[in-house]
């Protein structure tokens, strides 16, 4: 059994994290010039504590690892003034214990190849990939099928403005309108993430020029509890089917997410929904 992760040792590690990282930049990464007296690789003590805006004798205790508390607006600083990337910088609150502030989210993201490969992978289960914006960044053929992505202009393929907006859409979400309000309050938790973002803003500026359901329920801010994992779509020449959905997050720091789609075991209707993803495979 691992040891117990104590405050004592946390410390420890903290302040060899931060003298590591101080080490590795050079003065003149950071506008400093180089000198001729460095003794050590690196910042001084003394110019990490300045690009962080916090006093020498503080900043020195904390890479000293005494046991003082640290604010997380001074761990941000801190994490610009050494130039960590996003999974030091979860390292550095970590060691620090301190809860991490939420990046701003980032609506436009590439889709992995091997995330492409492994969606084609699952010929019978409806699955594509959504960043923040909720745009369809990905999709595989089953998905497609059920969905249409592929028949979207590339500028308007979003799954809620497809949602708002289609009429093919509002037949295949059957009931739509319990089904539509209940996903609009997922993106809204999105959606908070990523206020300042350009992109998002204008989604839901055109959405409510273009949707009365979605301008009223928009303004109405309904929250409602987590996703059940259930759709009721229906599908010609099938009908109703009920499926079974989750989303798996892919890249955390892209804010990409995979949602698959699997027809409910044991019954009828999503045997034949099977065999009608089979025929349509022959069929290309």
């Amino acid at each position: 059994m691992s040891a117990p992760r104590t405050l004592e040792r946390t410390r420890a590690e903290l302040a060899e994290f931060l003298r590591s990282r101080r080490e590795r930049i050079s003065p003149e990464e950071v506008g400093l010039p180089a000198g001729s007296r460095r003794r050590t690789p690196g910042l001084r003590r003394e110019e990490v504590a300045a690009l962080a805006g916090v006093g020498l004798s503080w900043y020195t205790w904390l890479e000293q690892g005494r046991d003082i508390s640290v604010s997380a607006t001074f761990l941000d600083n801190l994490a610009r003034a050494l130039k960590l990337d996003s999974t030091e910088r979860r390292h550095l609150f970590l060691l620090a214990h301190q809860r991490l502030p939420a990046e701003p989210g980032r609506t436009w993201c590439v889709v992995p190849p091997l995330i492409h490969r492994l969606i084609e992978d699952l010929p019978l289960r409806p699955a594509y990939v959504l960043n923040l914006r909720w745009d369809v960044l990905a999709w595989n053929t089953a998905a497609d099928r059920v969905f249409c992505f592929s028949a979207m202009p590339a500028d308007r393929r979003n799954f809620l403005w497809k949602l708002f907006t289609s009429p093919a859409m509002r037949e295949l979400f059957d009931p739509w309108d319990d089904q539509a309000l209940q996903i609009l309050s997922s993106f809204r938790r999105d959606y908070v993430r990523a206020t300042q973002d350009p992109e998002i803003a204008a989604l839901v500026k055109e959405l409510t020029k273009v949707s009365p359901d979605f301008r009223d329920w928009w303004q109405q801010q309904e929250i409602h509890g987590p996703c059940q994992g259930r759709r009721s779509l229906c599908i010609e020449p099938i009908g109703q089917l009920v499926f079974e959905h989750t989303t798996l997050t892919i890249d955390e720091d892209r804010h990409l997410r995979l949602v698959y789609y699997a027809a409910k075991e044991g019954m009828a209707e999503s045997h034949a929904f099977e065999q009608w993803l089979q025929q349509g495979a022959v069929q290309a």
